[in-house]
């Protein structure tokens, strides 16, 4: 399970009034936000993970490759250093772990998905009831920088920043209530390419043990 508590903050933000001036802020940012991802359909990247600890050391890199289809498909693989799998088709969430030779599944509630997920499937209303938005344009239309604060004071993160160079996701970054900061960086980017459907259903292999926990596998 060390990937699966991860990818749940990459895959908790409508519109809230805090007075006049930052509503204004949360509308165009909302907006500008939502521009830049609404073109997306598809989403192929590898990805570089970094988990750092307040004390500023690297506690954990990994090697990541990620797809993405809207509206609901959902695939993060460690490559390095712990191989594994998380993926979904908006259905059902498969974990699999290699070096247990085993499989855990969920049921998939795409409307409790987490932020990263969100994000990349657009779903920028969802987010802003959970999130203030801020940032827009900070470089003539060739760099974005947007940042989510949580509206809950009790939320386990402090702050998420996204990054868009040239309006691609460039990274994103979050910082934990606890002073760890996770950061993942997105390279080789291939956008709108076709990706099948069967991408994001986990085929089982044989002879590994399964934990189907689902209410109607």
């Amino acid at each position: 399970m060390r990937v699966l508590c991860t990818v749940r903050v990459l895959i908790l933000v409508g519109f809230y009034l805090f007075g006049a001036g930052k509503a204004l802020a949360q509308d165009s940012a909302t907006r500008e936000l939502s521009d830049l991802l609404a073109a997306i359909e598809t989403f192929e990247a590898d990805v570089r993970q970094l988990i750092v600890e307040s004390t500023g050391g690297i506690l954990e890199e990994s090697v990541i490759r990620f797809k993405m289809k809207r509206p609901h498909g959902f695939y993060w693989e460690t490559i390095e250093p712990y191989p594994e799998l998380i993926v979904t088709d908006g259905r059902s969430l498969w974990n699999y772990q290699p070096d247990l030779l085993q499989v855990s599944i969920e049921d998939w509630d795409t409307e409790q998905s987490e932020l990263a997920a969100q994000l990349l499937n657009g779903q920028i209303d969802q987010i802003a009831e959970d999130y203030f938005i801020n940032g827009g344009d900070v470089g003539n239309g060739e760099a974005y920088e947007f940042v989510l604060e949580p509206l809950d004071p009790a939320s386990l993160y402090e702050r998420v920043t996204l990054y868009f160079r040239e309006q691609t996701l460039n990274s994103i970054h979050i910082d934990n209530g606890n002073g760890q900061r996770t950061f993942w960086e997105f390279f080789d980017h291939q956008i709108n390419e076709g990706i099948e459907d069967s991408e994001f259903v986990f085929s089982i292999p044989a002879d590994i043990d399964v934990l189907d926990n689902r209410s109607a596998p």
